[in-house]
């Protein structure tokens, strides 16, 4: 069972799956370079125009987008927090700053990054819910933190590819027309659970849309791939009915992974992060029995005993609370 990965535990909805099997009716063409018909399904989902919406190959395609089109000089990034916003800004030879997430806080962003938010700042990223923590960054703070960007003249990203799994709403969708610092990242990977699909995108201001476009290959998105994407927006409930089996799930394997002698981060999303003080060789030890898990060591503010695990359906997360058990029990070297 591979708990490394964290995606919608009810799995790809078969609507998805069967839009890209008839997509591939028409491998011998080409796909649409401008997306035109999945960007206007986007935009009628989040309440945007379609000039709004860049769609790439995975939301990984777009963060180097984004730091090739935009070229900022200086940016702040959360640690701990996504590896690829760091990977893709030193590419274009940006100066990265870290705002460190706190344990005693939850590893919470809280009012403490506005004074880091400073004039010599070109671009924040932020991720609600972050990824690995799991927490969601409040919407007044969001706001105060959007004010402070746009003070100094910074871009501001925010990943909520994971938000829709984590609570109801549009997220900052509502605030982009008004305010073109914003940029909103999404992707289709986790709320419908298509990986190899490899479809993500970003909202945000027409005229750097436009730029996004002039920075990499066209057919960026395969037929296949626009097809799955057009399908999972005429799905809109599917996130919510992964959030009602996580309201569930998530506060059950938390329960059960502290009463192994885990320290659990009390997360919002379809994963929780967890520490067991001095074993770092869980990954191995859990590996051996069959369990893939997300090792934490390589971000920036955990350890070698920090780990990612996916929440998903009940019996699944149970053979990985027992298998948890048989290795923790057998203390391998």
């Amino acid at each position: 069972l591979d708990f490394s990965v964290n995606c919608n535990p009810l799995g790809t909805p078969p609507a998805v799956l069967e839009a890209a099997r008839a997509a591939l009716e028409n491998a011998g063409c080409y796909p649409d370079p401008a997306c035109t018909e999945l960007r206007a399904a986007i935009a009628a989902m989040d309440g945007v125009t379609p000039e709004a919406v860049f769609c790439g190959s995975g939301a990984a395609e777009v963060i180097f987008r984004l730091a090739l089109a935009l070229r900022p000089r200086a940016a702040l990034l959360t640690a701990p927090a996504f590896s690829e916003y760091e990977g893709a800004l030193r590419r274009v030879g940006c100066g990265c700053r870290f705002h460190p997430l706190l344990e005693a806080e939850h590893f919470d962003v809280t009012e403490r990054i506005l004074a880091d938010i400073t004039p010599d700042t070109d671009l924040l990223f932020l991720c609600t819910p972050n990824n690995p923590t799991g927490r969601c960054i409040a919407p007044d703070l969001l706001a105060r933190i959007l004010e402070q960007c746009e003070a100094v003249g910074a871009h501001l990203v925010v990943d909520e590819c994971f938000l829709p799994l984590a609570q109801s709403g549009p997220g900052m969708a509502p605030l982009l027309e008004g305010h073109p610092q914003l940029i909103l990242l999404r992707a289709f990977t986790k709320s419908y659970a298509v990986p190899a699909l490899r479809l993500g995108y970003c909202l945000a201001a027409p005229a750097l849309v436009a730029e996004l476009e002039t920075w990499g290959p066209c057919w960026n998105v395969s037929g296949p791939a626009q097809a799955a994407g057009i399908a999972c927006c005429g799905l809109p409930d599917w996130p919510a009915q992964g959030r009602t089996l996580l309201a569930s799930a998530r506060p059950a394997l938390a329960d059960g992974l502290t009463a192994l002698g885990c320290r659990v981060v009390p997360g919002a999303a379809n994963y929780l992060l967890f520490r067991v003080p001095g074993v770092t060789d869980l990954k191995e030890r859990m590996a051996k029995r069959g369990i893939l898990l997300r090792s934490c060591a390589n971000y920036r503010g955990l350890g070698p005993d920090w780990y990612r695990a996916a929440v998903r359906k009940p019996a699944k997360n149970q053979i990985l609370l027992d298998t948890l058990a048989a290795a923790l029990a057998a203390g391998e070297a």
